[in-house]
């Protein structure tokens, strides 16, 4: 055995030996050949071999844009969170934007309606209410220093919100047809029956509908009937919606007639209203 390996041995010596002498022999070969046979010969075997290094560079290359591109698992992360406030960021705008086209689709809307009014009013941007008392006063973004007033009355598109009851210099208080306190004189479209409006037993706050008082126990009162108001006591003008009769019923020992109004304004949804100057 020991033999055997030795002999295997002396062999791979000799193969290394005539290997290294068959390049020897090769490079005085092309040392003596005549130029342009060198050049072809060369050429030639440079035409083997570059591709094998032009392979090589390349997986180079890509081995190196492989690693740029693969970035730390806490810089991924950051770039997401950052993706992320940019797409809330976006949405965001958006929803204002569409916001803003509504907001000057109806108060295209709202100056072509205010030129067909019979009185010189003001517009005004509901800016805040007491949780306490939704239905009862809004603040506006009216004051002295725009001309209000108190006892002013003050609408909406539908009818009838309520009036002015105090101000400051760039704010004023509206006290809504919701709260007990406010009294309007009213009559009855149709009929010409007089009474008086006023949040009673038929709701509680934030209800919709309110009392006509103190009418005539002959009216002919009927589902459906307009209730506007009447002018009288100064404070707001002839003929202003309020609302409709829903139903009726006798009160003070059948003395006179008490009935049910349907408010025509939403008091719990205002966002614009108008303040008449007259």
């Amino acid at each position: 055995m020991p033999q055997i390996a030795a002999s295997r041995g002396e062999m791979s010596r000799r193969t290394q030996y005539i290997a290294i002498a068959a390049v020897i022999v090769l490079m005085l070969v092309l040392l003596k050949l005549p130029g342009d046979v060198s050049s072809r010969l060369k050429l030639a075997v440079s035409s083997v071999f570059l591709p094998l290094f032009g392979l090589t560079g390349s997986a180079g290359r890509v081995t190196d844009a492989a690693g740029n591109a693969l970035l730390p698992k806490s810089e991924i992360l950051i770039q997401n969170e950052k993706l992320r406030e940019e797409i809330y960021g976006l949405r965001v705008a958006g929803q204002q934007t569409a916001e803003v086209f509504r907001e000057n689709e109806r108060l295209r809307q709202f100056i072509g309606w205010q030129r067909q009014l019979p009185w010189k009013t003001r517009a005004a941007r509901v800016m805040s209410r007491d949780p306490a008392n939704w239905w009862r006063t809004v603040q506006i973004d009216l004051g002295t220093a725009q001309g209000m007033r108190a006892n002013l009355a003050v609408i909406s598109t539908d009818g009838l919100v309520g009036k002015v009851s105090s101000c400051g210099d760039n704010r004023s208080t509206v006290l809504l047809l919701g709260d007990p306190t406010l009294r309007v004189s009213a009559l009855i479209q149709e009929t010409r029956d007089h009474g008086i409006i006023m949040a009673g037993a038929s709701g509680s706050p934030g209800s919709e509908f309110i009392d006509l008082g103190f009418l005539s126990r002959s009216s002919q009162l009927k589902a459906g009937q307009a209730v506007i108001t009447s002018g009288d006591g100064g404070v707001f003008p002839k003929g202003i919606f309020v609302g409709r009769v829903v139903d009726s019923r006798t009160v003070g020992y059948g003395l006179s007639i008490e009935a049910r109004v349907k408010l025509a304004a939403d008091l719990g949804k205002l966002e614009h209203v108008w303040v008449i100057l007259e």
